[in-house]
């Protein structure tokens, strides 16, 4: 599931960055100078985005000695991606190169500590995170989650069902579920269903419509661990999700409460990783 970023993303970094070359670098008179730069953790860090730095220096006019690639947890203190060239070069691929693995690595590594609380609790649960990354970055977003243990809950609104208050409000309201159910059914036979819920009471109405996947919608691991005993009191079909306000002081209780799968934005939000990156000459 980790790819990598076409090369039009790379470039078109490099040149929201660079976009008439680097005028601190040309006036110093260094810019033909040989040197080599070096990246390293300071903290606990799952990586992502060594790909993409890597070809960010390369384009640059680098060459890559030594790259990790992503998925990699690396203690504080640990080097992991080495390039050589120019110092014309190294500078100008060098804070497009670090600002993507800070930003993706700390994505990968709210997402890693989050899926090994859960599964450490639940071996079975499921971690995926929402479509709520910043608009222009779900590329590098995706590939981060994926990088931290995670799959996403959805890419967009064109490859799933799932079925919002927004939706029903238009249909009669959640009561009618069991009629547009088995309508989408027979039109999308080859989708599962998702359908949110607001409470327990809606969650047992969407548990015995015959959707594929109810999902609780901003309930607390107390409620949900009632809410989730008796839907499976109605059946044993319907996986159960919750989303809304998930994240790494709380994701442990939910794991607890027998859910199925947890749905979190959280992990696209916080501080970017500690990364150091040192670029020194080479006689």
């Amino acid at each position: 599931m980790i790819t990598c970023l076409p090369d039009s993303d790379i470039e078109r970094f490099i040149e929201e960055d660079v976009p008439y070359g680097d005028l601190t670098t040309h006036l110093l008179g260094i810019g033909n100078r040989p040197g080599r730069i070096v990246f390293s953790t300071r903290e606990d860090t799952t990586l992502c985005g060594t790909e993409e730095a890597s070809r960010v220096l390369q384009k640059c006019g680098a060459t890559i000695t030594s790259c990790m690639p992503s998925g990699t947890t690396l203690v504080p203190g640990r080097e992991f991606l080495h390039a050589e060239g120019t110092a014309q070069a190294l500078h100008a691929g060098w804070k497009v190169a670090l600002n993507l693995l800070e930003y993706a690595s700390g994505i990968a590594s709210r997402t890693h500590r989050i899926v090994a609380t859960c599964h450490d609790i639940n071996p079975a649960l499921a971690v995926v995170a929402t479509r709520k990354s910043f608009p222009g970055t779900k590329k590098i977003a995706i590939k981060a989650i994926t990088a931290g243990g995670a799959l996403p809950h959805r890419l967009g609104l064109s490859e799933s069902i799932l079925v919002f208050k927004q939706h029903t409000a238009f249909l009669g309201g959640l009561e009618n579920v069991p009629r547009f159910v088995a309508k989408l059914k027979k039109k999308a036979c080859e989708t599962k269903i998702i359908i949110e819920a607001d409470s327990g009471e809606e969650a047992l109405l969407v548990a015995r419509s015959g959707a594929d996947v109810v999902q609780l919608d901003k309930i607390g691991p107390a409620e949900l661990a009632d809410a989730v005993a008796a839907i499976r009191s109605v059946t044993s079909n319907i996986l159960i999700s919750a989303a809304g306000g998930i994240n790494e002081a709380n994701a442990a209780a939910y794991a607890a409460t027998g859910i199925d799968i947890i749905v979190l934005s959280s992990v696209y939000f916080g501080t970017p990783s500690d990364i150091k990156a040192s670029i020194l000459p080479v006689e």
